[in-house]
């Protein structure tokens, strides 16, 4: 095991971040981020916030009044609605309409960004799964998984095909995606993957034993990577099975730590 700095004691000059989401049991931001800012000497703290969808307005409100409160890391289901709540967006926060960190700004504004998409192709492209010119299947168009899709777009993959249960959510996204990147984006009636080179699962299942694999392993190529946005359990049962199939696979961790150098520059945690 890799050996980490004590963390430094929290007093009346410790800044505070707060992880959103629910739940909240599996995020991982606080895990990697405190030893990182131990390491560095940072007095501040990452802490996970439990926060309801019928109560993130008030949470995200509050949390906004707290003046040694600098940030928020946003995860499910909440990087949709906490982009409506920022007084500014970065460019993938416009293209994407969700985001997974606010920052409080000099003048007290708060602005929105969104890390993900660039957290999971570094990811993947880090573990040796090149994007570009492949065909991909992304499965979930929600705060991941939007971030997701542009970014792939970005990288250069030839065709995106998209799914998700929510209609309207999967041909808003879609119809955005178009706009930028024309010819390259469509949008399914069901989760059926079949001539793809990438299979991306960015929708929650996984997050229990029991859930339903969010689409079937059966059609795709033997050579297709298989990668999960989850990131505990560590090993879904998406990857386990397709693992079992003889499918490179690709884990929801990496996304995460791909991000760090991108979230200390945006919060200037240095």
């Amino acid at each position: 095991m890799t050996a980490h700095p004590p963390a430094p004691p929290i007093t009346g000059t410790t800044r505070l971040y707060a992880v959103l989401g629910d739940p909240v049991a599996q995020v991982k931001a606080p895990t990697l981020m405190n030893p990182v800012l131990a390491e560095l000497g940072i007095d501040a703290v990452v802490v996970p916030v439990h926060a309801r969808p019928q109560d993130l307005e008030q949470v995200v409100r509050g949390l906004q009044g707290i003046q040694n409160l600098d940030g928020m890391f946003v995860t499910v289901p909440h990087k949709a609605a906490v982009a409506r709540l920022a007084d500014r967006r970065g460019t993938a926060v416009d293209i994407v309409g969700t985001a997974n960190v606010l920052r409080r700004e000099a003048d007290g504004g708060w602005l929105a960004e969104n890390f993900d998409g660039f957290g999971f192709v570094a990811g993947l492209t880090g573990a040796g799964h090149e994007p570009k010119g492949a065909r991909a299947l992304l499965v979930g168009t929600g705060g991941a998984g939007s971030a997701v899709a542009a970014a792939l777009l970005a990288a250069g993959v030839d065709h995106l095909s998209l799914y998700d249960t929510d209609q309207d959510r999967l041909t808003a996204l879609a119809g955005r995606l178009a706009a930028h990147w024309p010819g390259r984006v469509q949008a399914l009636s069901g989760p059926e993957p079949a001539d793809v080179d990438l299979a991306v699962n960015a929708t929650p299942l996984g997050l229990r034993a029991d859930d339903p694999l969010p689409f079937p392993l059966h059609r795709l190529p033997p050579d297709c990577v298989v990668a999960d946005i989850v990131m505990k359990p560590h090993e879904t049962r998406l990857l386990r099975e397709a693992a079992a199939r003889g499918h490179r696979i690709h884990h929801g961790i990496h996304m995460l730590e791909a991000q760090l150098n991108s979230y200390r520059s945006f919060f200037e945690l240095r």
